[in-house]
């Protein structure tokens, strides 16, 4: 009887736990899938006609969210894979949506939508398609062109050069890269033409030093009658490469070639920069998670944590008692990156029988 009287004492407390353990787990921001991919301000336009059907308006509108996104996460050699992706598919993978705008005007309905993709299926049909993926990280680079006419063994000076003066001017929304061109320095310009003749080994220190950017692409165009070369000098994220280009038939006098020509280097750029943030989705490392559960605040943090972070593939409780909450987080990664990765979120792990009890660095 004694030991009854006990239980029932220690009921009232043992509900609550139960209670904010509950609370923990439905009201969670993130306890079934990590984040979504946004398109935003997404626009359609069509004739207000006879046969008009604004289902149709909206199912072009999320074709063109999802051919954004492809264009934003994958290299250019994989797009041509995805060319045949239905229209019910693209839906499937749909979290959200909503209408910014709409209105007529003149007989023409304009439609802006913002949409939400499920970034998991995203990634489980890029798998299937054997493509891997890239984190749409925007940069900021310093750009310096250089147009060199070989004819005439000269440089032409920025204002002078039409790749100068148009390489902003068309820029595409699905971009990730931000070109900062550089001022017109006649200082700049004479140290160019003095190494004229030796432009593929010249390192441009002094022209870099005067911008604060660690990141930068420089691009030397050497033109020969009709054929052109295009040596780039890249430095993002600390790595450097160098990449030769060659192009024939092209007039750069022609405003058509001139813009295709510029739209080719940019493609070359993104597709660069994309590969320094590959995502390798077929590595699927499971992490169990322990992280104290009388602390709203701190799981919430974590969560969030979690769910803005590009290589989570997703993460859910799968278990609580009265102390603690049990994550189990699939990680497209090493557990050498995750922990690199949670470092710099000011979190620490303790590991104890396979269980990574989270830890805040003082």
């Amino acid at each position: 009887m004694k030991f009854i009287s006990q239980l029932n004492k220690l009921k009232p407390l043992y509900n609550f736990f139960l209670f904010l353990a509950l609370i923990n787990i439905f009201f969670s921001t993130g306890n079934s899938h990590a984040k979504t991919f946004l398109v935003n301000d997404i626009e359609i336009s069509s004739p207000f006609e006879i046969n008009f059907n604004k289902n149709e308006i909206i199912d072009k509108g999320f074709n063109k969210s999802f051919n954004e996104l492809i264009l934003s996460i994958i290299q250019s050699k994989d797009q041509v894979k995805l060319e045949n992706t239905s229209i019910n598919q693209i839906k499937g993978m749909i979290d959200t949506f909503s209408i910014e705008e709409e209105k007529f005007i003149n007989q023409i309905y304009y439609l802006k939508l913002n949409v939400s993709f499920n970034k998991k299926q995203i990634f489980d049909l890029l798998e299937s398609k054997n493509i891997f993926p890239s984190i749409p990280v925007k940069k900021n680079l310093l750009f310096i062109p250089v147009f060199v006419d070989q004819n005439k063994n000269q440089v032409l000076i920025f204002s002078e050069d039409k790749l100068f003066n148009n390489w902003n001017l068309y820029n595409k929304k699905y971009h990730l890269l931000n070109y900062v061109l550089p001022t017109e320095d006649l200082e700049h310009f004479n140290l160019i033409k003095k190494n004229l003749n030796n432009l593929e080994s010249y390192n441009f220190e002094e022209i870099l030093n005067k911008y604060n950017f660690d990141d930068f692409i420089i691009m030397i165009v050497f033109k020969s009658n009709q054929k052109i070369r295009v040596l780039n000098k890249i430095s993002l994220n600390q790595k450097h490469n160098l990449k030769n280009f060659n192009f024939n038939e092209i007039d750069l006098n022609n405003h058509d070639d001139l813009i295709k020509f510029i739209d080719s280097l940019k493609l070359i750029y993104e597709d660069f920069w994309k590969s320094q943030n590959e995502i390798n989705t077929s590595l699927k490392l499971p992490l169990n998670i322990s992280i104290d559960n009388t602390n709203n605040i701190k799981i919430h943090k974590f969560e969030k944590i979690l769910s803005e972070m590009d290589l989570i593939y997703n993460f859910n409780i799968y278990k609580f008692n009265n102390k603690n909450n049990f994550y189990k987080v699939i990680f497209n990664g090493s557990p050498d990156k995750f922990l690199e990765l949670m470092d710099n979120q000011n979190y620490n792990f303790e590991i104890k029988n396979k269980i990574w009890i989270l830890n805040e660095k003082s």
